[in-house]
């Protein structure tokens, strides 16, 4: 095969992130069509058999490269590999190693499990949940060959160079540069935020222009992705499969996900706790090791308290606060496909989203039809219907948006009272197109429609007042200036324009354009949405910002913005940002909510500089052009009718794309946070406090204060009466403002609160040995003999069992709210009757066969009424705690 070069063959790299590709499409746009066919040993007649196989084995099929998705067993694998199974795992090792203790294994078994499944489970259903993104649809081309000729064949089946026909309603399958067009418009809008279609050509790109200009401004490339509107063309392949615009993208997107806030937050709090595990375990073991003389016990001991100091339930009760925030955002018309996007949903202080399609609807409308004088004229609108319904050439987004107008004003009569006679269809250079109608009574008028400038050009005359006037340069500079007013408001404005006394019949030409009357304008707008408004201020409501980052011109974006109510601060378009460096950038964010004319890339870098400043950021897209964006965001957001690279790249799919499902998403996000940190500081306090008591007791008991079976049933009760903490109720205040994860919150909630219940573990250590114990066995600890002891040991460990149960489960309805408890703020019922369950069961398991396994004694009722005291006094001192931690650090959870 004689082709001396190969520059259009080796993309390996992104468009946009390295020059030998950008190089690559500016050389086949400059290209002459003689040149371009000679570097592929190509004509029309296109490639035989032959070749077709020698590029196919040098370069492959024209394939997508799609993840994969996780199987069951990696699945299975991630939902029980995380720090505190890991941790657990261990020391339930050491525990059957040292000891042969069966009893704590058991336990701590069941702990991994209840975690482990429960997790995958809800994690499964979860993605179940989620809509199956599709493949991508194996649609034919048709394509050139020397033995068949033009023949349809799947696209998976071109290679580099071959010569591919495109027609109406094609898919574009492969990078091309366009060899012969006539009247060919394309829709580049899911790769570039267009909402109008691009009219091609297949003239060279001057050499003085490649370097002025992406090649996404090439009128003469055709990309993977795009689709034909109308007309037709002949393309030559320059670039198939992950080497297109198109899989290129999708490569990026493929790419390892950023580590979000949500995933760094859990992190930081389980090495936060485990650390503190490690310092207390050894220091608990040196103590009763050397204070009690039995190293074997107090290892034992110390592998409870490790045990006792983990929330070793956190993966759990995670995946059972994401997974019913993902049943409640279903119901919502929200799928979510990665559970902790739940919670950085909520987490967001910056929403990004893309104007085309989001916040607005993605359609033109006509938003005014005015005279020359600027006022709304019904014989305007009438005039515009004939034009763009009588039009055969491409009917775009303008002409369906008169057409559905006049439809609406049940207008649609006038297709009976005219009649066409030709139409000068619409061209680029002339920026303008004509129907030629006749009524009833054989009159005709030429109407024509196009860009103002092109208007005024063929005009002599104005319809002003009612009257026929000449058209001067003052009424020039005012239509202008209408014009003008209309465009910076951002919307699109025609000028339309007649002339009558021509013929009914006969063909019309471009000449016949001339001496025509300027009768009026044409103003359209891609609306927002009729929630846009609402849902802009609900969330700013919300603390959230809302930026608007779009490829579209900065016109129309001003006036969708001033639409939905978003107040430009500053807007800063694409050729602004090439040039700015990251610290620039970084400056520039800080004070602009709206970014126009962006590349993909530079929607990418916009989210990452936020992102570095310490803000989380969600981006909400559609398009191709998102997907890197989405990529980078904390958390991406699409909507089930977006390309499937979007999709792919998506952690929540909208299947309304309606920013008030956002608002309620951002909700649920927070309930989440809020409930799992719940359970997070409360456990994590709870714990902290019991070790201050564990060390006490350690010091000055000549016994351990608890059997460690003992600890790991106290614990396993604590955590099964937390499972419903998901379903729990919060309070409205909290939802105001976004949450992020932050460890070092957790450490001083803990350290604040934590020794709160250490004070009345103390009093009841003191209660139990020198006043309850006694009482029952008859004398103190070191006057008993050793049967007695035991008995005395046994009161001791079960009252002190009973006394952490209270404290630690009641106290979850005290610090899951500033508020005061029961009064102002009232926990869920699930949450409730488990808590009350979980005590109820603990304190009536002395009275069983299984208290007596596990060596308790039940207590008299004189125990009962100063374990009431103690239980209202602490919740007593628990509110005081929390409202001083509240006025110094501002929050509670």
């Amino acid at each position: 095969m004689a082709i001396s070069k190969k520059p259009l063959r080796n993309f390996s790299f992104l468009i946009y992130e390295a020059a030998q590709n950008k190089e690559t499409l500016n050389r086949a746009a400059m290209l002459t069509k003689k040149a371009l066919l000679s570097e592929y040993d190509n004509d029309f007649l296109g490639f035989d058999e032959e070749n077709v196989e020698i590029m196919r084995d040098e370069y492959g099929k024209n394939e997508i490269t799609r993840k994969n998705e996780d199987g069951v067993f990696t699945r299975l694998r991630d939902a029980f590999i995380n720090p505190f199974t890991l941790v657990l795992s261990a020391l339930a090792v050491i525990s059957y190693v040292t000891d042969k203790d069966y009893g704590a294994v058991i336990i701590i078994s069941v702990m991994i499990a209840i975690s482990g499944f429960m997790r995958f489970i809800q994690e499964a259903r979860s993605g179940k949940a989620a809509a199956k993104l599709s493949e991508m649809v194996c649609t034919t081309i048709s394509v050139q060959r020397k033995e068949t000729g033009k023949t349809e064949l799947p696209i998976r089946e071109l290679v580099i160079g071959d010569i591919v026909h495109l027609a109406a309603g094609d898919m574009a399958p492969a990078d091309m540069r366009m060899l012969h067009t006539k009247d060919l418009f394309v829709s580049q809008s899911s790769l570039t935020g267009e909402s109008e279609p691009v009219e091609k050509f297949s003239d060279e790109i001057k050499t003085e222009d490649i370097e002025k200009h992406s090649p996404f401004e090439f009128n003469n490339l055709v990309f993977m992705g795009s689709n034909v509107v109308s007309g037709s063309g002949i393309g030559i392949v320059v670039n198939i499969g992950d080497n297109t615009l198109f899989g290129s993208m999708s490569k990026q997107i493929v790419k390892k996900k950023v580590v979000t806030s949500f995933e760094k937050g859990v992190s930081s709090v389980s090495w936060l706790l485990i650390k503190f595990m490690m310092i207390m375990a050894p220091t608990v073991l040196l103590i009763n090791g050397f204070t009690k003389g039995d190293w074997g016990q107090s290892l034992l001991f110390a592998i409870s308290i490790a045990i006792g100091l983990t929330p070793e339930m956190l993966p759990m009760i995670v995946s059972a606060n994401l997974a019913k925030g993902a049943v409640s955002m279903s119901k919502k018309k929200v799928i979510v496909k990665n559970l902790a996007a739940i919670q950085n949903l909520g987490a967001i202080d910056i929403l990004c989203t893309d104007k085309t399609g989001t916040i607005t609807q993605d359609k033109v409308v006509l938003e005014y039809y005015l005279n020359t004088d600027g006022d709304k004229d019904a014989k305007i609108l009438q005039l515009a219907f004939l034009n763009s319904y009588y039009q055969t050439g491409l009917k775009n987004l303008m002409d369906i948006a008169v057409i559905n107008h006049e439809i609406e004003d049940n207008m649609t009569f006038l297709k009976e009272d005219y009649h066409k006679v030709d139409e000068i269809p619409f061209d680029f250079n002339r920026r303008r197109m004509s129907v030629v109608v006749g009524d009833k009574d054989k009159k005709a008028q030429i109407i024509t429609k196009g860009a103002i400038e092109e208007m005024l050009g063929v005009c002599t005359k104005a319809e002003s007042k009612g009257r026929i006037v000449p058209l001067t340069e003052e009424i020039k500079k005012e239509i202008l200036s209408i014009a003008q007013r209309y465009n910076e408001d951002g919307m699109r404005v025609l000028g339309l324009a007649n002339k009558t006394g021509v013929a009914d019949g006969g063909t019309f030409s471009v000449a016949d354009e001339s001496d025509m009357t300027f009768i009026g304008y044409l103003a359209f707008l891609d609306p927002p949405k009729e929630s846009a408004e609402k849902a802009v201020k609900a969330l700013f409501d919300y603390g959230i910002k809302v930026k608007i980052l779009t490829g579209d011109n900065d016109a129309v974006t001003r006036f969708v913005c001033k639409k939905v109510g978003i107040t430009i601060d500053s807007l800063l378009l694409g050729a602004d940002i090439e040039n700015m460096s990251d610290a620039d950038l970084t400056e520039a964010v800080k004070n602009t909510n709206v970014f126009a004319k962006l590349s993909p890339q530079q929607k990418s870098r916009i989210i990452n500089i936020l992102r570095k400043s310490g803000h989380i950021v969600g981006f909400m897209g559609d398009g191709i052009n998102d997907a890197p964006a989405m990529k980078e965001a904390d958390v991406a957001i699409s909507v089930d009718t977006a390309v499937d690279i979007a999709k792919e790249s998506a952690d929540i799919i909208l299947l309304e794309k309606d920013l008030m499902v956002l608002e309620n998403g951002v909700i649920e996000g927070r309930k989440t946070y809020g409930n799992t940190i719940k359970y997070i500081k409360m456990t994590a306090s709870s714990n902290f406090g019991n070790m201050f008591s564990v060390l006490a007791a350690s010091a000055f008991l000549p016994f351990l204060p608890m059997l460690p079976i003992q600890i790991l049933v106290l614990n396993l009760i604590y955590d099964i009466s937390c499972v419903t903490i998901p379903w729990d109720n919060v309070d409205n205040e909290f939802l105001r403002t976004p949450k992020d994860w932050k460890a070092s919150s957790i450490g001083k909630f803990m350290v604040w609160l934590g020794p709160t219940s250490s004070i009345f573990d103390i009093t009841t250590y003191l209660l139990m040995f020198y006043l309850i114990c006694p009482a029952i066995t008859g004398g103190s600890f070191h006057t008993l003999g050793a049967g007695q002891q035991l008995i005395f040991m046994s009161i001791f460990h079960t009252g002190w069992f009973i006394e952490s149960l209270w404290s630690q489960t009641l106290v979850i309805h005290m610090i899951r709210t500033p508020k005061l408890p029961f009064i102002q703020s009232r926990a869920s019922w699930q949450l409730t009757l488990l808590t009350t369950c979980g005590i109820a069961f603990g304190t009536v398991l002395p009275y069983t066969q299984a208290g007596k396994i596990l060596e308790m004694t039940p207590l008299p009722l004189e125990y009962f009424m100063w374990l009431i005291l103690t239980i209202l006094a602490y919740m007593t001192l628990v509110t005081a705690a929390k409202k001083t931690f509240v006025r110094k650090y501002a929050e509670l959870l």
